[in-house]
């Protein structure tokens, strides 16, 4: 893995996981953090739209295709999934990496929990650190955080990555 600061938020789908991302990057940003995120997906993703001209550049055949505007880039690959550890070092420096998925994947992290119906994943991933969840999870001794507490859950990273 990579020497820089990261943290992961993990869960289910539709536990909760976007949002609790997106509030953690806007307060370590409010606390003048540079962050960057990953976002893992488990299933084929395009950023690019038909009939846009870096869409035609693919569809032709182009492996990568930089699509360049006055105040963002991107580069988009047509290669297999990469590592974890790939994308990290691909990042501009940043004081924190927030990301959001890679449940299999070593690094520390939260589980969002939506409902106490929901399986635990913490019982089978010790990179599990904290619990947020709007209500006391019962059994375990992990840190329990309500999802919307996110000062809280930011001091609780800013302490575990150093």
């Amino acid at each position: 893995m990579s020497s820089q600061r990261i943290f992961g938020v993990t869960g289910w789908k539709n536990a909760g996981k976007t949002t609790l991302t997106e509030r953690l990057v806007e307060e370590f940003v409010r606390r003048g953090w540079r962050v960057s995120t990953i976002k893992h997906a488990h299933h084929d993703i395009d950023i690019d739209r038909p009939g846009t001209d870096s869409y035609r550049h693919r569809a032709a055949g182009a492996g990568e295709v930089a699509l360049v505007g006055g105040r963002r880039y991107a580069i988009m690959r047509e290669a297999p999934e990469p590592s974890i550890s790939e994308v990290l070092g691909r990042l501009s420096p940043a004081d924190l990496v927030l990301i959001e998925g890679y449940k299999r994947e070593a690094h520390l992290k939260i589980e969002v929990r939506a409902s106490p119906e929901a399986e635990p994943l913490a019982p089978g991933d010790p990179a599990i650190v904290a619990i947020a969840a709007d209500y006391q999870p019962t059994g375990g001794a992990l840190p329990w955080f309500r999802r919307d507490d996110i000062a809280a859950i930011a001091d609780f990273i800013a302490r575990r990555t150093g």
